[in-house]
């Protein structure tokens, strides 16, 4: 079994990629082979809207999508990362998801496989419920299965959504964690995330 991660931050290693690798340990500690891919040491061009995809299920460009492609395929479960910027993804996960066309255009190549979100920001309630609603929505078009992680007790989440704002003064202001990483909600949801997607792929196989 192999579930994948993609991480579509700018920056490598932080917050995102952290609550990412949360969820790929967990997966792996229930049997799964995991890898991550930071897309911001790749290089991924723009779809440069050429429609080549239409008529066949390959892109015209050459560059490192062309082993993420491979990755992807090959993968059982992928779950994709991004930080939330303007109630959205980052511009690099938006270029990576106009790349996956070829997956898409003529044939749902990745239909069945299962799927996760993972979502950092700044502040709760402040566009990350909108950044993870794009990648649910994308996966969707692939006809991927989206896991919602439900840890037992109660809910306290409806994604991995790690924020940065720990809280609010009496004043109003924002008292911030060192990181978004740090959010003890995401970082127990991006656990559940991993072994419920292990346990879905199973009943699927």
């Amino acid at each position: 079994m192999n579930i994948l991660g993609i991480n579509g931050s700018h920056r490598a290693g932080k917050s995102t990629a952290t609550l990412l690798k949360e969820a790929l340990a967990s997966a792996q500690a229930h049997g799964a082979n995991v890898e991550m891919v930071e897309l911001a040491q790749l290089d991924v061009n723009y779809c440069i809207g050429c429609n080549a995809c239409l008529r066949s299920s390959t892109c015209a460009l050459h560059d490192d999508m062309d082993g993420l492609y491979l990755k992807m395929r090959n993968a059982d479960g992928i779950v994709f990362a991004s930080p939330n910027y303007f109630a959205n993804v980052s511009a690099r996960m938006k270029c990576f998801i106009d790349r996956t066309r070829p997956f898409h255009m003529v044939e749902n190549q990745l239909k069945g496989k299962v799927a996760g979100v993972v979502i950092s920001s700044g502040l709760g309630n402040c566009g990350g419920e909108a950044a993870a609603g794009v990648l649910k929505e994308f996966c969707a078009t692939h006809e991927m299965i989206v896991v919602n992680p439900r840890p037992a007790g109660p809910v306290r989440a409806a994604d991995v959504l790690g924020t940065q704002a720990r809280g609010f003064t009496d004043e109003g202001m924002v008292e911030y964690r060192k990181s978004a990483a740090f959010d003890p909600v995401a970082l127990e949801y991006a656990r559940q995330l991993g072994s419920d997607m292990v346990e879905l792929i199973k009943r699927l196989s």
